[in-house]
């Protein structure tokens, strides 16, 4: 299948495209709905405990997310000429959605974090249920394991879903969840030994966060449609773009408000991360290296310090350079014009977004 690259750019042909966008988004929530509904259906009929884990995947999807990665699936379908009829990219953009989940959810327990989306996060919840019931063992092993194994049950679901997808796009997706996880680690790893070096700072960046969340699912769309030729181009864009992305959580972990984001703020003080935030800045200043390992200094103390360094700053500089590297990436890539407009304005979108 190929793209029909004569259509042109104007507000009708935009209207269409985000319609079509929307329409299918909502598709994919659907999707997501009556998968989880249909195997608690199932489960409850066994014991009533075995819904716990489906409901707490459940609740965590219906708590809201900004859905990025289908969103972006779904772009690189409809540019890559996909017909919208065509139910395979539901199951491609719904796979995409619960495998974030997945991660969501171990993410939460390697981080130790509370909330998630304004919520308790999983672990955590099932912390205080097992403190709160007196039951055996200890609480918070007990909480961590239903997380471990509530993230594995939407890797499950996310393997059900991919599996109803166009064939094409299966060494994509598989490619997408080994090298997740291999960011995984490297950023867990690069937290232990906390050493700076900005190189593998923004290594972290694009594979644990930026491709999975921009060029992966971009690639998994237009395969989806057929079109590998789109590949290089959507690599050029997906990597720099995905790299903003990240570039802008690690700010908005640092300075954002807990009310917009719906997490603490701080978290990646707290777990030592090594973002290219905070290797810059320990580059410049020694002192803040201690502030975040030693107890006693208070969050707004490293924003006080990082701010004096004038990172931050350079951090937005570099946010720009990559978003204009993007768009440059898809100017002259084989997709209709109101396509290489939009892949441009979602662009913006998340890397200027404030939650």
């Amino acid at each position: 299948m190929t793209a029909d690259v004569t259509i042109g750019g104007g507000p009708q042909a935009v209207d269409l495209a985000r319609r079509t966008s929307a329409d299918l988004l909502q598709r994919v929530e659907d999707r997501l709905g009556a998968l989880l509904a249909a195997e608690r259906a199932s489960w409850a009929q066994v014991d009533e405990r075995t819904t716990v884990p489906i409901d707490a995947l459940a609740e965590l999807i219906a708590s809201g997310g900004k859905r990025i990665r289908p969103a972006f699936c779904i772009a690189g379908y409809l540019a890559a000429g996909g017909e919208a009829a065509a139910p395979g990219i539901v199951a491609a953009a719904a796979a995409l959605e619960m495998l974030h989940v997945s991660l969501l959810v171990h993410d939460d327990v390697l981080d130790d974090s509370s909330r998630r989306r304004g919520l308790p996060t999983v672990h955590a919840k099932h912390i205080a249920l097992h403190h709160d019931r007196g039951w055996q063992g200890e609480s918070r092993r007990y909480g961590e394991g239903v997380g471990i194994l509530a993230g594995d049950l939407a890797m499950s679901y996310a393997e059900e879903l991919m599996s109803q997808a166009p064939a094409t796009a299966s060494a994509d997706w598989h490619k997408l969840c080994s090298e997740v996880l291999i960011g995984q680690y490297m950023d867990v790893a690069a937290a232990a030994e906390f050493s700076v070096d900005p190189a593998v700072s923004r290594l972290i960046a694009r594979i644990k966060s930026g491709r999975y969340t921009i060029h992966r699912p971009l690639v998994v769309g237009a395969s989806a449609a057929g079109r590998t030729d789109l590949a290089a181009a959507f690599a050029e864009y997906g990597e720099a773009v995905g790299e903003a992305f990240q570039l802008r959580d690690d700010l908005l972990d640092a300075f954002g408000d807990s009310a917009d984001t719906g997490k603490p703020a701080g978290l990646d003080f707290t777990q030592h991360k090594m973002t290219l935030l905070l290797g810059w800045a320990m580059q410049r200043d020694d002192s803040i290296a201690t502030l975040i390992t030693e107890p006693g200094h208070s969050g707004d103390e490293v924003r006080a310090y990082l701010v004096d360094t004038k990172v931050p700053d350079d951090v937005e500089a570099h946010i720009a350079g990559l978003v204009d590297l993007g768009c440059k990436a898809i100017t002259d890539a084989p997709i209709a014009p109101v396509w290489r407009e939009e892949l441009k304005v979602m662009a913006r979108k998340v890397a200027y977004r404030n939650a």
